[in-house]
């Protein structure tokens, strides 16, 4: 046996040695390239480890194509002399093909497209990211056109630390696109600056799916975000597709709400929404089956029904892809909701066609603070299982179901203006220690 453990050794450190090897060869045979144009970024035959950068200057009306393959160790990258500074104007769009590529500093304003999206991860792209990059103002006179600024195709693919704000004409601003195999991408850091209202649907922020693929999974993470006055429509993230992770985001004065609009399994936890008493700012939304919903914080929220601090909502019977799908084993637990219009929205949307109740939903170890309803019931027949809640002050505290502990918990706020249970460690929110948005333009968020 110890014969075998030293052959295993010696094995594993050759191996290492390998792999040193080649990312060294790599990088020394690694070629940088400084571009004026996006016809001599199509011509160059790309290898891994190499790196393009536009030079400063004019980038107007640039249809650029990074299309190559690198490799984990030796990724291809596409960054600008001066990252916030090197500005893309015009009618200029970008393709993202191909895998392991990455693009740092790129930054779009003063411009529009003519209906093509403009940034684009391809259907082919895989294990690639777009990072410390920024799309502001970049909207076409014609508000009912109908474009993404961003649209990720592919498998595997990250958008980190970037800057999008100002998007006023139709169409989402961030869309995850499915196929037949799960996306496992990764949605972080990002600051999502104001969204005016657009008056109509399709003023989404994040775009998780769609109807038509919203039985398939994504296993999609949107974390670590600022959501900061995106009021575009009701559903700030619209989540339409299954088994992704949204969590730790803040959504400071949005108004609009966290939507599990379709798909189902998905886990949506430790996120912040601040509502400073802001008309129709709300929490989150839950539609479809299997959905866990803890240990989020709503504060100051004003929003109702629909748009309540969390709401669950009745369905429609036979359903179609685009309708509202019947809740059922929704979790909605450990979480904390202070001073909010309406707290907890039963039955939210029922209607003539919309009726069909929620089954399975436990209502477990949350905490309001209200003085009014603790829950508002839009429709009375729905039997949720309430277990080990506190309530404070409410208004229906004589009316509340069993379930409730009518009490003052003692909340305290903490040093980041948070309220927290007496005892327990205040942990700094993501956005106190972690940096969101680019490097040449951070978010600054004070609650």
């Amino acid at each position: 046996m110890e014969y075998l453990s030293q052959r295993f050794k010696k094995f594993i450190m050759k191996s290492l040695l390998f792999l040193l090897f080649l990312a060294i060869t790599n990088l020394a045979s690694a070629k940088e390239y400084r571009i004026s144009s996006a016809a001599e970024l199509t011509a160059l035959k790309l290898q891994r480890g190499d790196k393009v950068i536009l030079k400063d200057g004019e980038w107007k009306d640039q249809q650029l194509v990074f299309s190559a393959n690198g490799t984990q160790n030796a990724p291809i990258t596409l960054t600008t002399e001066n990252p916030g500074k090197t500005k893309i104007t015009g009618n200029s769009n970008l393709t993202i093909d191909g895998s392991w590529l990455v693009v740092d500093g790129v930054y779009f304003t003063d411009g529009y497209s003519l209906k093509k999206d403009v940034i684009v991860f391809s259907a082919k792209s895989e294990n690639c990211r777009l990072t410390n990059s920024g799309i502001y103002d970049y909207n076409h006179p014609d508000k009912k056109l109908d474009y993404k600024w961003l649209s990720v195709y592919g498998h595997k693919n990250r958008v980190d630390h970037c800057w999008l704000e100002g998007k006023t004409h139709q169409g989402t601003t961030l869309v995850i696109w499915l196929d037949d195999q799960p996306n496992y991408d990764m949605i972080d850091h990002n600051y999502f600056g104001a969204r005016p209202d657009l008056g109509v649907n399709g003023g989404e922020t994040i775009r998780v799916g769609n109807s038509t693929w919203s039985q398939h999974d994504s296993y999609t993470t949107v974390e670590k975000n600022v959501f900061e006055h995106c009021d575009g429509e009701l559903e700030i993230i619209s989540n339409k597709s299954g088994k992704n992770i949204l969590r730790d985001n803040l959504f400071f004065e949005s108004q609009g709400t966290l939507t599990l609009r379709h798909g189902k399994g998905s886990d949506v936890y430790g996120n912040y929404f601040i509502g400073n008493g802001i008309d129709h700012t709300g929490g989150i939304r839950i539609i479809d089956e299997n959905h866990r919903v803890h240990d989020n914080y709503m504060q100051d929220l004003r929003g109702t029904s629909v748009a309540a601090a969390i709401s669950i909502m009745d369905g429609l019977p036979n359903p179609e892809l685009t309708s509202h799908w019947q809740v059922k084993n929704a979790r909605v637990e450990n979480n904390i909701i202070i001073n909010c219009k309406e707290s907890f929205n039963v039955g939210a949307g029922k209607n003539a066609q919309r009726y069909l109740k929620a089954e399975n939903t436990l209502f477990a170890n949350n905490i309001i603070i209200t003085k009014n309803k603790a829950v508002d019931w839009s429709d009375d027949s729905v039997v949720v299982n309430f277990k080990n809640n506190i309530a404070w002050n409410p208004s229906d505290a004589k009316t509340l179901p069993a379930g409730f502990t009518i009490k003052d918990p003692g909340l305290q706020k903490d040093q980041y203006g948070l309220y927290r249970l007496p005892g327990r460690k205040s942990e700094a929110p993501f956005w106190t220690k972690e940096e969101a948005g680019p490097a040449w333009k951070r978010a600054q968020v004070k609650l």
